[in-house]
């Protein structure tokens, strides 16, 4: 009998690890980056990791940072024990010498900034590694702990988080067989909008020179929503939204009261506008020093010019929502007419959908305006900003649909997830019904992604033309891929003359205009 592969060791800059061979992969799993954000360290920047003695066993993960618990779908899992070792990095390695500089690729997992973690099967790094790259997934803080906003506290906690992580990865990823000139961070829906601050934050820079953002979200706050925000989750503990007030505070007691500012948001719509109807009470802050600004402006302006970036969308991204709700087929007119006259842009919004989809039923009308608004216009947005500042952007769109329900779904959000992973089985695909043998259209387009994926973070180019400045050629990845123009051209023309700046507190209406 051969003998079983010797576990792999590697010295990281905190001490060395020693991982396990898995089907020819050297695979690392628990590895610190920072340490725990507890104690004397709630709710403070991410701190470098004590160093440790001998070799450290990386064969489990990191446990996960706490989770809403009132999402009601999609929750994340439950805090894992009782180890506060938040924050861990993950890595798969088709090759672990030094000498082997393979393109790394950084997951940024997604959550409605609400919950995320990179345990599970969805995010397993083995099939994607296994097309020639170093993968590399992590966990960070979410919800209050990432993203609330407290006096006192530094913002956006939860980006700083990624750029401690990005750091560990630029100090050590060469001893796992990966190039650090060649860092590619990717991402989808939360994980999305946080590559669009990391390309506008200076701290960022220089960390990564590739950017896949996987269905961005829109939402950036500006500091006074963020602080009002902040202030309600304080209330619910009956504390002042400050530092020296929160930070005592237990991280599950924190998660708990925003989880009660969550279970009453339709309430505070008054004040806080689109982000209450939309149910999302955190976002990345557009503070002035670690996010400086609102990412489509500060990239039309020419910052991270010299990253290149490939970003898309799915094309039915609300489906999932109305399905897995209950709702399809049975929104009225009336629900409709509400959610255009919120979420379109501008005056004569709601009416231009209605011109451009002149027999689309309620819910097809209301899955439109949801789906751009969540992700595909923002989505567009970034790539023409990015292209506007001189940088490269590649488009895409999802467009083949998944089985589950029938084919209701669509192409749903986060259905790129699975395929871009190749991970077809359990997790997030088993939600999506593809079943316990995927249809073999399934596995076609999972490695017309996989290859498009991998390829951009070898060499910049994931096989078509870039976006241009009044070109828009996007690839579609369908049962059979294709290149053609932007696909969703009604919704480009509607949303063309908005602005997706920081969001702010809303006068005392509550239907509001777009932010």
């Amino acid at each position: 009998m051969p003998e079983p592969a010797r576990a792999p060791e590697v010295r990281t800059t905190a001490g060395s690890v020693r991982g396990r061979m898995a089907d020819g992969m050297a695979v690392f799993r628990g590895i610190p980056f920072a340490q725990p954000p507890v104690g004397p360290l709630h709710l403070a920047p991410p701190a470098p990791a004590l160093p440790w003695e001998g070799v450290r066993e990386a064969v489990a993960f990191g446990p996960t940072p706490p989770q809403s618990l009132g999402l009601g779908f999609g929750n994340g899992p439950e805090d894992a024990g009782d180890s506060d070792e938040w924050l861990t990095v993950n890595v798969w390695s088709p090759d672990p010498a030094a000498t082997a500089r393979l393109p790394v690729m950084v997951w940024i997992y997604g959550g409605a900034y609400l919950v995320g973690s990179a345990e599970g099967p969805t995010y397993d790094g083995a099939a994607l590694a296994r097309r020639g790259a170093v993968v590399v997934t992590f966990n960070h803080r979410v919800g209050a702990e990432g993203y609330g906003h407290f006096e006192g506290a530094v913002p956006n906690r939860a980006l700083l988080d990624q750029i401690a992580a990005l750091e560990w990865v630029r100090d050590n990823i060469a001893g796992f067989g990966g190039d650090p000139h060649r860092v590619t961070v990717f991402g989808e829906s939360a994980g999305a909008g946080a590559i669009a601050a990391l390309l506008a934050m200076p701290r960022a820079a220089g960390l990564f020179c590739r950017a896949v953002a996987q269905s961005v979200p829109g939402s950036v706050f500006s500091p006074a929503l963020a602080a009002d925000v902040g202030a309600s989750v304080a209330a619910e503990l009956g504390l002042p939204a400050t530092l020296d007030a929160l930070a005592p505070v237990a991280p599950k007691a924190l998660r708990d009261a925003a989880d009660a500012v969550l279970g009453g948001i339709t309430g505070r719509a008054a004040r806080w506008g689109l982000i209450a109807h939309a149910h999302l009470p955190f976002s990345p802050v557009a503070d002035g020093e670690v996010l400086t600004g609102s990412p489509w402006e500060v990239l039309r302006d020419g910052r991270s010019r010299d990253v290149e970036l490939m970003v898309g969308h799915n094309r039915d991204e609300a489906q999932l929502f109305t399905v897995m709700s209950g709702r399809s087929g049975r929104i009225t007119r009336e629900e409709a007419d509400t959610t255009l006259s919120r979420f379109a842009p501008g005056a004569g919004g709601a009416a231009a959908y209605r011109a451009a989809h002149p027999d689309a039923d309620p819910t097809t009308l209301q899955n439109l305006v949801m789906s751009d608004w969540l992700f595909r216009m923002p989505s567009l947005r970034l790539a023409e900003a990015h292209a506007a500042g001189g940088g490269t952007a590649y488009l895409y769109e999802l467009a083949w649909p998944a089985p589950a329900f029938g084919g209701a779904l669509g192409a749903c959000h986060g259905l790129d997830v699975p395929l871009v992973f190749g991970n077809l089985l359990g997790g997030i695909a088993a939600t999506l019904a593809l079943g316990e043998e995927p249809p073999a259209e399934a596995w076609a387009v999972s490695d017309a992604m996989g290859r498009a994926w991998t390829a951009f973070a070898a060499h910049g180019d994931p096989g078509w033309a870039p976006c241009r400045t009044g070109e828009r050629l996007t690839r579609v990845f369908a049962a059979e891929p294709h290149t053609v123009p932007y696909p969703q051209e009604a919704s480009r023309r509607i949303w063309a003359e908005h602005d997706f700046s920081a969001m702010e507190l809303c006068a005392e209406m509550d239907s509001v205009a777009t932010p």
